[in-house]
Parts: C-alpha cells; structure tokens; sequence
C-alpha cells in the first residue's frame, strides 16, 4: 500500500507553499463538473522513485470559535489517516500557544512525527530553532520552502522507509464499489463473490477500510475493492467531510471502474452526484448502480431511467444497472456491463476514422466567428487511453467554446463505442503550443 503523509500546523506557517512544493505543481481548482467539492486534499507525490500520497489540512488557530468542532476534527483524521505527520512552525515568530495546541493534539497518536521549521532565512530565525525543541519530538530539520533550504533532508527523512516503486504492476481489472453508507455496497461485494468476503450490517458506517478481493468471473480474476461508505455531514466543516472520504478516494485511484451504488429505496440524493463526480474527475470507468431494487413499487426501469439520465446529466454515457444485491435479482446483468466498460476505457480508435468523424462534425457545424477569428481543426488523434484521450490540432485554441468541446465529445461518442468511459479532449496550436 501507499504510504501517507500528513502537513499539520497553525495557520500561515507555509503548508500550502511546501504541499505544492513536494507535489511538484500549485494544485489547481477545476470546475467542469457541477455540484462537486473542486479543492484538491490530497495527491500523489513521488522522490526518488518512492510514491506516497501528501494531504494538507487548514490552520489550527485556536482563536477560531468553532475550532473544536471543526478544524480540530479536520486535523484529527488527517493524522489518524497518516504513516508520517510532518509538523511545519514558523522560525520567524518563533513558538506559539497555537503551535503548543498542535502538539498536544500529536502526542495522542504514536504516528512518526517530524518537525519542520520553516522560514529559516536569517540569523534571528536560526536562532529560535532551539525554542522549538520544547515541543518534545525526536526529529527538528530547519527548511525554507520558498528557498529550497533543507528540502532533500526533509524528503530523506519522511521517505527514508518507504518502498521503491515496484515496476510490474498488477494487469487484472480493478473496479471499487463506492457510495454513501448503508447503500448496500457490502451486500453487493458478497454477491458477487457468492460468499460472506465482507461484514454486512444495517449501521451506516460498518466498513471502515478498503478492502480488495479476487473476483473470478468465466474464468478471469479481477479485482474487487469495497470501500468505506462516503458519509456527507450537513453539521460538519466541508473539509472534514472530504478528509471522511480519504479511504474511498485512495480506492478510486486505484480502480480503472467505479460502480456507483445508489439506494432505490430512498431515491437519489445530492451526494450520489457528488460521489460520481470524484470518479468523473479522477478519469475512471462509471457504471450507475441502482442497488435494492426488490423494494420498488411504484416505478418501472423506463421512469427510473428518466430520472437518473435528469439528475446525472454529466455522466450521461455511463450504463445503469437495477438490481438487489441481497435477493440476487438482476445481480447476473452487473459484470457483462463491467467487462464492456473496462474494454471500453482502453478502446484506441485509428486515426484515420476519428480525423473523418472530426471533419464531418466541424462541416456539419462550422463554429461562429469571434473578432473574425474562426476556429479551425487541423488534425486529430489519440493519445492515450483510460480514459481515451484525444488530441487536436488548431488554429487557435483559444477560440475553443466549452460548448463545442461538448458537441465534439458528442460526435465521437455517436461514432465510437465508449459508453461507461470519460473522455478527455486536449487542443492544441498547430504551432506547437501547448
């Protein structure tokens, strides 16, 4: 498994400079799905061959009327959620109430804990260096995130027991079970793997991990992982519900498929959209699953089908299944759809057909001119693939609307087999630029 590691302190002590630091770029903020949290909490980072997932937590300030309700609670997952905590104070203002706050709230946990010093950059901050010393920790490394001061003796020592990244990675499918708690995804784990893998219980919350098994279907293993269920609290601090949905998202990453299990017998709720957003964003395969289906009375397939396709018009090329994972009723319809998608988001489709379906669209609908500009698409093709990504060359990139994209997306979908897949669309200037 990946490791994790946590950035903690009080507000303003340089985390967010250090967090874009290690990630290697400033995580940007992305709103091309409605309803979804955009800002990012955590990424993959990888130094010197080792890969482990960073997460950032917000300030503790303990001035802050609700920071035991809130912030507190935020940092409290992120470190239970953590291999290493790496502890930043500021070296200019020296030791603070707030810093002291922050370790109290460590010494609870037995996790490795390393104190970065940061803004380290004149004499008078070296010299409070000793003062923090009375936190009690065993590792202190002095740093300067924005002057790369002690960053390799930083990194060497939060990765110094990680695992090298193994070369030969695991060919069979993967595909993650993920919804809201008490949706049914346990119950439908062991219905696929036609035994008891898993705890099935009606309290909302029962698995707290993800969990992987071997799923063997017409004589081919995949793999299975059971998430935790992705709880959305209307009390709690936003971030704390994303930090709640750490273990899930881990999974997502993970997976090339995600089904989506929505519960028919409550109907569908705002989070279900917000729980395929994340696998939208992630790029994965999508299946819809309508999970306790033996509870519906009062609809047929064609009404629910209506109502899924209105309120996830995002993911409109993503099959639906109806089915009871605890009768087994249409359980035998779930994996001919997930074999279908999972060839599907590896679908790489010759050239020369896709720059024929790209220039029937722009003859069949040429874009309006902007300040007598007109956009033009010279050449198209793909370049990659889970999720088919396709690259095209303009005249400008800029004169792209998001509505063109839409439409374009839309030409190749009618033309190319890629239901349950994402797909990405790039352009770029014929000149070169990116």
């Amino acid at each position: 498994m990946i490791p994790t590691v946590a950035l903690v302190g009080r507000p303003n002590v340089g985390k967010s400079t250090l967090f874009n630091k290690i990630v290697g770029k400033k995580v940007a903020i992305i709103e091309d799905l409605p309803g979804v949290t955009r800002d990012r909490i955590y990424q993959e980072a990888t130094y010197n061959n080792k890969k482990f997932y960073l997460v950032d937590t917000g300030g503790i300030d303990a001035s802050k009327m609700k920071f035991n309700d809130e912030i507190k609670m935020q940092a409290e997952i992120a470190i239970e959620e953590a291999d290493i905590v790496v502890f930043i104070v500021d070296g200019k203002e020296g030791l603070t109430s707030n810093d002291l706050i922050v370790r109290d709230l460590l010494r609870k946990t037995n996790k490795k804990i390393i104190v970065a010093i940061n803004k380290i950059d004149n004499k008078e901050a070296k010299n409070n260096i000793y003062d923090f010393y009375e936190l009690g920790f065993d590792t202190y490394i002095p740093i300067s995130s924005i002057h790369n001061t002690g960053y390799i003796e930083l990194m060497e020592e939060i990765t110094k027991n990680f695992p090298e990244q193994e070369s030969k990675e695991d060919e069979r499918l993967k595909f993650s079970i993920i919804g809201r708690p008490n949706v049914g995804k346990s119950s439908l784990m062991n219905a696929l793997l036609k035994e008891e893998r898993v705890v099935v219980s009606d309290i909302a919350g029962t698995t707290r991990d993800s969990i992987d098994s071997v799923l063997k279907y017409h004589n081919k293993e995949y793999i299975l992982i059971d998430t935790a269920g992705m709880r959305k609290k209307g009390k709690v601090f936003e971030a704390v519900e994303k930090y709640s949905l750490f273990r899930s998202l881990k999974a997502i990453d993970r997976s090339d498929i995600c089904l989506v299990v929505i519960n028919a017998e409550e109907g569908i709720k705002e989070h279900d959209k917000h729980i395929a957003g994340y696998a939208i964003e992630r790029g994965k395969g999508l299946i819809f699953v309508v999970n306790k289906w033996d509870t519906v009375k009062d609809k047929t397939i064609k009404e629910w089908e209506t109502e899924m396709r209105q309120e996830f018009q995002f993911a409109s090329y993503a099959p639906i299944v109806y089915l009871s994972a605890l009768t087994k009723k249409r359980i035998h319809t779930l994996m001919p759809e997930v074999i279908k998608v999972s060839e599907n988001i590896k679908r790489e489709i010759p050239t020369s057909l896709l720059n024929n379906v790209i220039l029937d669209a722009y003859q069949l609908n040429i874009p309006p001119s902007y300040k007598g500009k007109r956009l033009k698409i010279y050449f198209s093709s793909q370049t990659g693939i889970k999720p088919p990504k396709f690259t095209l060359r303009v005249n400008n990139k800029g004169l792209v609307h998001f509505s063109y994209e839409r439409y374009l997306e839309n030409k190749i979908r009618e033309n190319f087999e890629l239901e349950g897949t994402p797909i990405i669309l790039q352009f770029k200037n014929r000149n070169g630029e990116e």
